[in-house]
């Protein structure tokens, strides 16, 4: 589909369908979001999904000598080659399982906390603070459903030389030796990375629509620069709070013994001394290249697909309302 309608003619004001269309962030339905962010979230994570797997192990801390790469490409070709070609989509099933779900309800509440925030804030305008709260608020939503799926399971998944034979088998080790808590482990931990991340990548996605895209039309274009550009920034910016997460969800257990630390690692604090223990300041930007280059074209292809199918659901329930 083409770029949204533009201005009409002088004379005659345009179509009802352009009035409708033009209100889009506010004007479709919480079921039209609901449904574009579960479809936005799946294609997101499928595609990337090898990138993601990269930058899991790019952030291992201790990683072993057959797991060590210079690069993205390097590390993809090295794991397709020494470990099979389906190896860089292990845990994707339970990815999928949980994007859905978690991006409705993700996108859903953004669109509605922006509005009624910037109504507030601003009589009707964009506000910057009120896009930054939806999306913070939004992520404990998300993340809540995304945590045990995402951040314990496939994570442990894509490392080197995993134990786990199968979705399955993961989850019943994991729940037989560190309990049912452990898929929420990390779950404060998720959302102290994530709230800012959320927070900067909204700012940023709406300030680019603000220069590129100022009457806010289904323009694909201004979409994925917008979304690419916001992955970009939040992606660099969060990076630190990343690695230390990962360490959190995988207990990597070398890092952990070259660290003396027994037991389970828990708490963001003690992850950022362990990092830094390990790795120094730079041991905080492990991996910043893969998350920078999986983050770019999976929020652009995120708001683009969130945006088409909005505008796409939203034509369509018009069309049959005609």
């Amino acid at each position: 589909p083409g770029p949204g309608p533009g201005p009409g003619p002088a004379g005659p004001g345009p179509p009802a369908e352009a009035e409708d269309y033009e209100s889009l962030p506010s004007g479709a339905s919480l079921r039209t979001h609901m449904a574009a962010g579960a479809v936005a979230g799946i294609m997101e994570h499928t595609v990337m999904y090898p990138v993601d797997s990269v930058k899991t192990r790019m952030q291992s801390l201790q990683p072993d000598p057959k797991a060590q790469y210079r690069s993205v490409y390097e590390a993809l070709k090295k794991m397709v080659l020494t470990e099979g070609f389906w190896r860089p989509l292990r845990g994707i099933n339970v990815t999928v399982l949980g994007a859905g779900p978690a991006h409705a309800m993700y996108f859903a509440c953004y669109e509605k906390m922006k509005k009624t925030l910037s109504d507030a804030l601003q009589h009707g305008g964009n506000s910057h603070l009120a896009n930054g709260i939806a999306g913070s608020v939004a992520t404990l939503l998300h993340d809540a459903v995304m945590n045990p799926a995402e951040a314990v399971v496939k994570q442990r998944m894509q490392m080197f030389n995993s134990p786990h034979k199968s979705v399955l088998a993961c989850v019943r080790t994991v729940q037989k030796t560190e309990g049912l808590g452990a898929f929420y482990r990390s779950y404060t931990t998720q959302l102290t990375m994530n709230v800012p991340f959320q927070a900067i990548h909204f700012i940023t996605y709406e300030f680019m629509q603000e220069r590129i895209n100022p009457r806010r039309e289904y323009r694909p274009r201004s979409h994925i620069v917008s979304g690419a550009v916001a992955g970009a920034v939040a992606a660099a910016a969060t990076t630190p709070l990343d690695v230390c997460k990962t360490l959190l969800n995988t207990q990597e257990d070398e890092a952990l013994s070259s660290a003396r630390v027994r037991g389970r690692l828990s708490g963001m604090a003690n992850a950022f001394r362990t990092v830094y223990q390990l790795g120094g300041i730079a041991g905080y930007f492990k991996g910043v290249q893969a998350r920078v280059i999986y983050q770019m074209p999976s929020t652009a292809i995120a708001w683009s697909v969130y945006e088409f199918f909005k505008w796409f659901l939203t034509e369509h329930k018009l069309e049959k309302r005609a």
